[in-house]
C-alpha cells in the first residue's frame, strides 16, 4: 500500500530517526537530542524516492512550506553556531585578553569532535550546538588556569538551558553563546623528565572515607615532586556531593590534578548517556580531552556508557567510547608525530570496552603507547595480544592501576581507625608513580602509609621441620609484577632458585579473609572484604632441601621489566628431625 508524503511527514515526526548524544552514543530506550524541538524530522532517501513519483506541484509546494514551519531549513540548525575566540599568554594573569598580551598561534582548540589550529593572531573558529564544551588542548611548556582546588580550567562549557533537573545538579544556563571564547595561558618549564601521580578509585561514599583518603594518602604526598596527578575514574562512590571535599582534599597536594569519570561519578537518573555526565561536567569539565606535557601526549577518555538494553526501562553501564569520541581521538591523534610517546588514561580496562576495535586501529602502529585504567580493584600488567583482535607489531601495554580505597575501604581498621583494605588480589591499598623520559616510562607501586620499598609480601609457615622442607612452599605477591617480572629465592644463604609465576587466589590474602569472616559472624562491626580472586602477580616454590636446622633467613629478589629489583626477607625457623627413642636394654 502506498503512503503519500503528506502522511509520511507525520509518521517521521512521531517516530524519529535513533539518536545519539553528545558523545555519539545510542539513546535507547531515551529521550532524543532535539528534546522538544520540532525541526527533528527524519525522511529516508528510500521514502523520498516512492513519493516522489507521484507527487504533484501542489504537494511540492505543501511539503516546502510544511518544512519551512518546522524550523528545517538549513540555516536553522543549532549546530550552525560558531565558537570564536583567542588563545594568548595572559601576562598579567587576570585571564582577560587585554591589549598588548601575545597571541598565541598554532595551539589547539577542540569542540569534542573536530580540532582546530589558531591562526597567527592566535584566533579559532569551531561549530557548536546547544550542548557542547569548547576546549584548549594543552601544548608542552604552558599551562592553564587553575582552580582553588587545583584543577585545569581549560574549557568553555555551552549550555544555553543548562542541564536536565537531576539529583546531583549539572550545569546551570550558560546563555546565549560569548561573543568571544577566550583561553588564557601561562608559561612553565616542562622537562624531558618528569612524573606524574595516578589515583585509581578513590571512591569515597562519605566526609567519613574522604578523610581516610585524606590520611592514608594525601598526607604523605604533600611537597611531591610530581608535576601532575590524575584520577582514573570513581572519584566517588555514587554521592557525588563528594567530588567537592574530595577536591579540597587532594589540591593540598599542591600540584594540577585531572580527572577521568568513571561509573560511580555518573548521574544514574539520566534519560540517555549524554545527560550521563551532568554533575561531572560542572565540577571538572569535559569527560574527555587531551593534553600535551612536556614530550608526552595524554589523552583522557570517557568509557563510561550509560544505556537501557532492557524493557523494564532501568539503566546501565558499559564501557564504550561512541562514535563522537571516536572522531575526536582520530582528529587528536593525526596531529601528534608517530614517534610522540601517547598514553590513553581511563576507567574500564581497555579490553571492557565494547568498541574498542576502532580505538586499536588508531594506536596499534604506534611504537610508543600505553593505556592506563582503575576500575576493577586490582593492579595489573596487562599485555594485549592478536587473541584480542590487536593486530600491532608488538603488545599493547595496558595497566590496571591500584586503588586508593582498596577494596571499597573494607577490612579491619588499623590503629588509625583506617580500614586496611586490601584489594582481592593481596596487594594494598595505594597509588602509582609513573616517571617518563622521552619515550621511556616506568611505574612504580606505592603503598598507601608503607615505605617505599615495601614491594612484596612473602607468605611462609613461622616453623618447618627440616625433612619436609621441599614439601613446603612459599608464595610471593610482588605487588607491581608483570609477566615479564622474575622472581627468585634464597634460604640460609643458599643458591637462588627461580619462583614459578601462577595466577591462583593469594594464600595469606585467603586465611585474612577467613578470619575477617568469622570474626563478623559474631561482630559485624566493619565492611567485609570482597571474596578473594586470582592474583597476576604471585609467584611459588618449594623451599631447598639441605638447608641447616636452627633460625634462617629466607630472602626474595624480584626484577621487573625495566631491570629495576626489589628485595624482602622473612626469618623462617627449621625444625630438626625428632629421633624415634629406642629401649635401651
Amino acid at each position: 500500500m502506498h503512503i503519500d508524503a503528506w502522511t509520511n511527514f507525520h509518521i517521521f515526526q512521531s517516530f524519529p530517526a535513533p539518536a545519539t548524544g553528545r558523545r555519539g552514543r545510542s539513546l535507547d530506550n531515551a529521550t532524543t537530542a532535539n528534546e522538544n524541538n520540532l525541526h527533528a524530522v527524519w525522511i529516508p532517501a528510500s521514502c523520498i524516492l516512492e513519493t516522489t513519483m507521484k507527487l504533484t506541484p501542489c504537494r511540492w509546494l505543501a511539503i516546502i512550506l510544511y518544512c519551512g514551519l518546522l524550523g528545517c531549513a538549513p540555516s536553522a540548525r543549532a549546530d550552525d553556531a560558531k565558537a570564536k575566540g583567542i588563545v594568548f599568554l595572559d601576562k598579567n594573569e587576570n585571564q582577560k585578553f587585554d591589549p598588548g598580551e601575545k597571541p598565541l598561534a598554532g595551539v589547539k582548540v577542540s569542540n569534542g569532535r573536530k580540532i582546530v589550529r589558531t591562526n597567527d593572531q592566535g584566533r579559532y573558529e569551531l561549530p557548536v550546538d546547544d550542548d557542547d564544551i569548547v576546549f584548549v588542548i594543552k601544548p608542552r611548556g604552558l599551562r592553564t588556569p587553575l582552580s582553588q582546588d587545583k584543577l585545569p580550567r581549560f574549557y568553555y562549557i555551552h549550555k544555553p538551558k543548562g542541564s536536565p533537573k537531576s539529583r546531583y545538579p549539572g550545569v546551570e544556563p550558560t546563555g546565549p553563546l560569548p561573543e568571544s571564547i577566550d583561553f588564557p595561558l601561562y608559561q612553565q618549564q616542562e622537562p624531558k623528565q618528569f612524573r606524574a601521580l595516578l589515583f585509581g578509585d578513590p571512591q569515597p561514599s562519605n566526609q567519613r572515607e574522604v578523610d581516610f583518603v585524606a590520611h592514608d594518602v594525601v598526607e604523605e604526598l604533600i611537597g611531591s615532586d610530581a608535576s601532575f596527578g590524575v584520577t582514573l575514574g570513581d572519584i566517588a562512590n555514587n554521592n557525588l556531593d563528594t567530588f567537592e571535599p574530595l577536591n579540597r582534599t587532594i589540591a593540598l597536594i599542591g600540584i594540577p590534578w585531572y580527572n577521568v569519570i568513571g561509573n560511580h561519578d555518573i548521574n544514574f537518573d539520566a534519560k540517555g548517556d549524554h545527560h550521563s555526565d551532568e554533575t561531572f561536567e560542572r565540577v571538572y569539565g569535559p569527560a574527555y580531552y587531551s593534553f600535551d606535557y612536556g614530550q608526552v601526549h595524554f589523552i583522557v577518555l570517557d568509557d563510561i556508557e550509560w544505556y537501557f538494553p532492557k524493557k523494564d526501562g532501568k539503566g546501565e553501564y558499559r564501557g564504550g567510547l561512541g562514535a563522537q569520541q571516536m572522531e575526536f581521538i582520530k582528529n587528536d591523534l593525526a596531529m601528534i608525530p608517530k614517534q610522540q610517546m601517547v598514553v590513553l588514561m581511563m576507567h574500564i580496562p581497555l579490553e571492557g570496552i565494547h568498541d574498542r576495535q576502532d580505538l586499536y586501529r588508531l594506536i596499534e602502529k604506534r611504537p610508543f603507547c600505553i593505556s592506563i585504567s582503575g576500575h576493577t580493584h586490582h593492579h595489573e600488567h596487562r599485555y594485549i595480544t592478536k587473541e584480542d583482535g590487536w593486530m600491532g607489531p608488538e603488545p599493547h601495554h595496558h595497566i590496571i592501576n591500584v586503588t586508593v580505597c582498596g577494596s571499597w575501604w573494607s577490612g579491619t581498621p588499623d590503629e588509625r581507625g583506617i580500614p586496611h583494605t586490601t584489594m582481592a588480589d593481596g596487594a594494598p591499598n595505594g597509588y602509582s608513580i609513573i616517571s617518563f623520559d622521552g619515550t621511556k616510562y616506568e611505574l612504580d607501586f606505592k603503598a598507601a602509609g608503607r615505605p617505599a620499598d615495601y614491594q612484596m609480601e612473602i607468605h611462609a609457615p613461622e616453623e618447618v621441620a627440616l625433612d619436609k622442607l621441599d614439601e613446603t612452599t612459599v608464595y610471593v605477591n610482588v605487588f607491581n609484577g608483570s609477566p615479564r617480572s622474575k622472581v627468585e629465592m634464597s634460604l640460609d644463604g643458599g643458591d637462588w632458585i627461580a619462583m614459578q609465576h601462577t595466577r591462583e587466589i593469594d594464600p595469606k590474602f585467603q586465611a585474612v579473609y577467613d578470619a575477617e569472616a568469622a570474626v563478623l559472624e559474631k561482630s559485624p562491626t566493619f565492611k567485609k572484604l570482597p571474596k578473594p580472586k586470582a592474583s597476576s602477580h604471585l609467584w611459588k616454590a618449594a623451599l631447598p632441601a639441605g638447608a641447616a636446622a636452627g633460625t634462617n633467613l629466607l630472602r626474595v629478589r624480584a626484577t621487573d621489566a625495566n631491570g629495576k629489583m626489589h628485595k624482602a626477607q622473612r626469618v623462617l625457623r627449621v625444625r630438626p628431625v625428632r629421633q624415634p627413642v629406642t629401649a635401651s636394654g
